[in-house]
This record gives structure tokens, C-alpha cells and sequence, in this order.
């Protein structure tokens, strides 16, 4: 997935429905709120509520500042 991707505007967390931002590489997308990263695989992201994975404070943190969110 890029970050040109029209997809991007319209996809939602599948449980707090926010914004979701893409991670660097494009691999995942995450929610910032609930510290949640959902896959995406072959382009395609991963937006079950059971394949979205909690995220370390660490982890948290890292993203956050790639994508400079507070």
C-alpha cells in the first residue's frame, strides 16, 4: 500500500472507526488511539477486529514519530 493509495481516505479502524495512518513501508496501518497495528498483506489490509495487534509502548512511541503524530 502507498500513501497515495485513495483507499487510505476512506479506511477505518474496525473498532473505534478513526483514521488509521500508514506505517512506513506500507506493510501495516495503525491506530494511534487504541495503540493497535493491522496488517497488510498483498496490499490488502488486514481490518478484522481480531487481526489487529496491540502494540508495545516502544513500539508505540517509534511509529508515532515516523508518522508525527503526537
Amino acid at each position: 500500500m502507498s500513501p497515495d493509495d485513495p483507499l487510505l481516505k476512506i479506511l477505518v479502524c474496525p473498532l473505534d472507526k478513526g483514521e488509521l495512518l500508514l506505517l512506513e513501508g506500507g506493510d501495516a496501518l495503525y491506530n494511534p488511539r487504541l495503540r493497535r497495528r493491522y496488517p497488510v498483506v498483498d496490499d490488502i489490509p488486514q481490518l478484522l477486529p481480531s487481526s489487529g495487534e496491540p502494540v508495545s509502548e516502544e513500539d508505540h512511541t517509534r511509529y508515532c514519530d515516523r508518522v508525527g503524530t503526537p
